[in-house]
């Protein structure tokens, strides 16, 4: 396409022009171009002229032919005249679409313009003057022809894309290609979303402008604004210019919209000890992210073993092998997308198998059996005992310290053989299961029995006693008085002796009672179930407190 700068399209040389050769013919002379004029269909083509005349000729109109570079004459071939009111039209397809760019003859510019180019204007194209010579109406055609070649159309619209933020106002601007004053073009947008479907922009709006650069050059312009989203990203909008007749460019473009979105941290952030921690920290955004881990409270980056920024998608990966309690805590993410700063954080809780621990064990009484049974582990594990599934009366008691669970589990049973007995323990990361040893304490002389016999001995001791004593009272009483006969001394003695003897029965009633009720109380003691809220049953720290308490 030509840059029309007019003042420069005609300034000449002596015997030529710096765009053509001057051709004469006597003292009439052409310039035109020498070398072919190529122009694309749907824009237009200037075919630069200009003649001289021989000073009696008053040039008045320029006529236009066209024919085929074959052809001797192109006078019957006429597309243009300057006078409107000539008898002899113009090719009809020629109609309209030709300009003379300087409207004034005496100027001697012949040039023309040809506005919406088809591909049969190609061809070989003459000048003809007309005027006055000597008071007589006369003509001169210029043999020299210029050729003029019409090919389709390849130049593209001219598409502005501003920088795009999601949530701003932006106005794409589209320029049609050419500088020509002939028909408008119809411009229209078009969007294309993911999978290349035709769509339209929600908001949008459309507006269209031509500005007037010469008389006879025209720059034809659409805008389109609208609000943009992150769902343009990466999505074309095309710019299509639709010429006369069935021309027609476009020009696609892709959207770069910056837009970010929240962070996402991924990955299991509940660890076995001696795992491996593996945690990703993304964030979706245009431009990528720059994204760093942090392990609260330090303000040190923690290195990564993986980082992406493909795709739209900014990522760190951070690993670590053969996790410790130490590696549990707070960690941060951290994107800085353009000037915002973006942060995620997750707890990280690291877990272990449970384990039963050494002073868990049993110990058995009588028939009195009582467990046990210590475990540590995180989570919290529960503590079962499968030896209660056959019993419906027993004493749990359960307390809880940091990450360790004791279980104290006491209950009467007959002729228990067993030298162990199973407790179960799992918190979801595995289960252990333990045999605790029973430990028998055999039974041992009461101190209830031997104050029993004390007693007794004491008693029976009395008892002599106080015969002994009540005869010599009596002996002493029976010589200050007056004498009785024997056998009534002798039935009071009697009475005496039979009274001491009921007396020390019902004592000794009374302490067989009295042993058979502490007795009784003592095995209720050891037999009693324990209040499941606590009540006064002891809580046992390992077995050797229970082997202490017996």
């Amino acid at each position: 396409m030509f840059v029309l700068i007019w003042s420069a399209l005609f300034v000449s040389v002596k015997g030529a022009s710096v765009w053509g050769q001057q051709h004469c013919v006597g003292r009439y002379c052409v310039t035109l171009s020498e070398r072919e004029l190529t122009a694309e269909a749907g824009l237009c083509v200037v075919i630069p002229c200009s003649f001289t005349t021989a000073d009696e000729f008053t040039p008045k109109h320029t006529v236009w032919y066209k024919c085929e570079a074959s052809q001797r004459s192109c006078s019957d071939d006429e597309i243009f005249h300057s006078n409107k009111n000539t008898d002899k039209k113009a090719q009809s397809g020629f109609e309209g679409r030709v300009s003379r760019l300087e409207p004034d003859v005496s100027q001697n510019n012949c040039s023309i313009i040809i506005n919406d180019l088809k591909e049969s204007d190609s061809g070989s194209y003459q000048l003809r003057v007309t005027g006055v010579r000597n008071g007589q109406q006369d003509a001169f055609t210029f043999i020299p022809r210029v050729t003029v070649s019409v090919k389709g159309l390849k130049l593209k619209p001219t598409v502005i894309i501003p920088t795009l933020t999601e949530g701003q106002q932006a106005t794409l601007t589209c320029t049609a290609p050419g500088l020509c004053s002939g028909s408008v073009p119809e411009i229209t947008w078009i969007w294309r979303g993911a999978g290349g479907t035709e769509s339209y922009i929600t908001g949008n709006r459309t507006d269209f402008k031509t500005e007037k650069l010469t008389d006879v050059t025209r720059r034809h312009i659409s805008t389109l604004t609208f609000k943009s989203s992150a769902e343009q990203h990466n999505t074309t909008v095309t710019c299509k210019i639709h010429f006369t007749g069935e021309t027609t460019t476009e020009e696609a473009s892709t959207l770069k919209v910056n837009y970010v979105k929240e962070v996402k941290i991924t990955g299991m952030t509940s660890v076995r000890e001696g795992n491996v921690l593996n945690l990703t920290c993304s964030v979706e955004s245009f431009p990528p992210a720059h994204i760093v881990w942090k392990k609260v409270p330090s303000t040190t980056n923690l290195q990564t073993e993986n980082t992406d920024l493909h795709n739209d998608t900014g990522s760190a990966t951070l690993v670590t092998l053969n996790v410790t309690v130490e590696n549990s805590g707070q960690y941060l993410c951290t994107a800085k997308h353009l000037d915002k700063i973006l942060t995620s954080h997750v707890n990280v809780t690291l877990t272990w198998h449970t384990k039963i621990q050494n002073g868990s064990g049993c110990v058995l009484q009588s028939d009195v059996l009582t467990c046990v049974c210590i475990s540590e582990g995180f989570p919290l594990p529960t503590i079962k005992w499968p030896l209660l599934e056959n019993h419906t009366q027993y004493t749990l008691i359960t307390t809880v310290s940091n990450h360790t669970v004791n279980s104290t589990v006491s209950l009467t049973v007959k002729n228990h053989g067993n030298s162990t007995v199973e407790c179960v323990s799992n918190n979801g990361n595995g289960e252990e299961r333990g045999n605790l040893l029973v430990y028998k304490k055999h039974e041992q002389p009461s101190s209830f029995g031997l104050g029993f016999l004390k007693v007794t001995i004491a008693f029976l001791t009395g008892v002599l006693f106080s015969i002994i004593v009540c005869c010599l009272v009596k002996n002493c009483y029976r010589n200050g008085r007056k004498q009785e006969s024997t056998n009534t001394e002798y039935a009071e003695i009697k009475k005496a002796v039979k009274e001491q003897s009921e007396d020390a029965e019902e004592e000794d009633e009374l302490l067989d009672a009295k042993e058979d009720e502490m007795v009784v109380e003592l095995e209720m003691k050891c037999r009693e179930p324990e209040n499941e809220e606590g009540g006064h049953e002891a809580v046992y720290s390992n077995v050797n407190d229970i082997i202490n308490e017996i």
